[in-house]
């Protein structure tokens, strides 16, 4: 599963590692039906699925900790970082997902402001095709990592 920092995403990381601002409560995932780039700021520059069925306006809440970012490795032969995200499941209950319009395209990490559109976009993972999930069905997302490594 292709993935991307966001700069949003870079520049709120370094400046609460090295500046101390407060980061999010929680995150959220978002499943969205165009391509965000390194550039995306925010949620509402991309286009959210339909909620209904399963799916919720803002996505999937994640908390900090070591059960919802499950995996945390350094490898030095690599000159890598890693975190992963726990596996994410939505199931359509009722209907598809979503409820109308395109499938999902990409998965998107967001901050937790509570305004949905104007959370900020720290990352996305490509699910390679749009996705829509018959009723009962579940769509999952397994293996979402953010990665650090040292430019070649």
């Amino acid at each position: 599963m292709a993935n991307g920092w966001t700069n949003k995403g870079k520049v709120n990381s370094l400046d609460s590692l090295f500046r101390g601002t407060a980061l999010p409560t929680n995150y959220y995932i978002a499943l969205v039906t165009d391509t965000p780039t390194a550039d995306t700021n925010v949620l509402s520059d991309l286009t959210q699925i339909a909620t209904g069925n399963g799916y919720t306006d803002g996505g999937y809440s994640l908390t900090k900790n070591s059960t919802d970012f499950d995996v945390l490795t350094e490898t030095d032969g690599s000159d890598l970082a890693l975190i992963q995200v726990k596996d994410v499941t939505w199931t359509a209950s009722g209907g598809t997902i979503p409820a109308s319009g395109d499938g999902a395209l990409h998965a998107v990490l967001t901050d937790d402001n509570s305004t949905v559109n104007d959370r900020e976009v720290w990352a996305y993972w490509s699910l390679s095709s749009a996705r829509t999930v018959s009723d009962t069905q579940t769509l999952t997302l397994q293996n979402c990592e953010l990665k650090l490594t040292e430019p070649s």
